[in-house]
């Protein structure tokens, strides 16, 4: 085995290195791991762009991370070397508040790979080996690296507490959106509406199950939800536009009925003008979501029995060894490239 791999870093806003490094030794409770996928998720645009409140520099991006176990520590009995496996992207303290009650993923000392701490986008590296999920080998790399996207769609509908009854808005068709789409259709969802700005993902959101689409920038949203729900308003709404403003736009009266709640799903930081009485005269229940906890597992076992419809979810695979096409197109975006995934060589 070689002793030196090649490290992606984003060293400031706009500023990339390539770098040669050491390829790291696992302690006696870590695993070794060859990458073999990554997924370029919206908060890796953000850290490239300056724009990501969580992250700090120099960084190694990456936290959509799968691969195959390389060399494991002499603790280590969950898995073996060649094993497939998923890496979790958070590392947690276990002991502090959040933890305890079963919300590791804000834990009050989280570290976040590819954002608070250093992430995949790598050849090799280390992590400990209860933060690594197996996965079979019948579930291709491209598809691996969806696993943690998958997670959050799973997390958010929970914490939204979806049920089959209810009326969905889902705010932005991209990744994210079209994920929270799928998960609301299998969880029973009969009404299910999507509203984005972009006519093909619109298009692609009615592939994946969407009862209803809306342009939001060629009708009124407050009006075409009236229209859809016959005046009531829906009952669950997820923002996953996450733009400024957004959040206010979708707290519009006329979107979500009274006793209604909404999921916002982005860390925009700019200050939104949402009132009192927007929440409190409708009694709406305003629930924060971030990352996923304990729902690798889960997920891993839909993805290995094909019960996601990912044909389509990443749209753009680029080879590591091409890394720089990946930073080309955040910088010159173009809408066909809506996912990218990384693949090692």
């Amino acid at each position: 085995m070689r002793e030196t791999m090649k490290e992606v870093v984003v060293t400031a806003p706009h500023k990339v290195e390539i770098r040669e490094a050491p390829i790291p030794v696992p302690k006696d409770d870590e695993v070794l791991i060859r990458m073999k996928s990554a997924g370029v998720c919206g908060s890796d645009h953000h850290i490239y762009h300056g724009t990501n409140p969580c992250s700090t520099y120099p960084r190694i991006p990456g936290h959509e991370n799968a691969g195959i176990v390389e060399r494991v520590g002499k603790n280590v009995k969950n898995v073996k070397q060649g094993d497939h496996i998923i890496v979790d992207l958070i590392h947690t303290c276990g002991e502090c508040y959040q933890c305890k009650i079963g919300r590791k993923n804000v834990c009050s000392h989280v570290a976040v790979r590819g954002s608070g701490a250093d992430g995949g986008w790598r050849e090799f590296f280390t992590a400990p080996a209860d933060e690594i999920y197996k996965i079979s080998e019948s579930v291709s790399w491209e598809d691996a690296a969806l696993v943690e996207p998958y997670a959050i769609g799973a997390h958010c509908t929970a914490r939204g507490r979806v049920v089959p009854e209810d009326i969905v808005l889902i705010l932005g068709t991209g990744t994210i959106g079209s994920i929270i789409l799928q998960t609301c259709k299998a969880k029973g969802c009969k009404t299910v509406i999507c509203a984005d700005i972009n006519d093909s993902s619109l298009e692609r959101a009615k592939g994946y199950g969407a009862d209803y689409v809306i342009n939001s920038q060629k009708e009124d949203l407050a009006d075409a939800v009236q229209k859809i729900t016959d005046g009531c308003g829906v009952t669950i709404a997820f923002d996953s536009a996450c733009f400024p403003g957004s959040l206010t736009m979708i707290m519009k009266p006329g979107i979500v009925c009274n006793a209604g709640r909404v999921v916002p799903m982005g860390f925009c930081t700019e200050p939104e003008e949402i009132t009192q009485a927007m929440i409190n005269q409708r009694e709406l229940d305003i629930i924060g979501s971030r990352m996923s906890c304990f729902q690798f597992e889960p997920t891993i076992q839909r993805m290995e029995e094909k019960a996601f419809k990912t044909e389509g979810i990443a749209t753009t695979f680029i080879k590591f060894s091409e890394i720089e096409k990946v930073f080309q197109y955040m910088d010159n975006p173009v809408p066909e490239v809506k996912k990218m995934v990384i693949l090692f060589d």
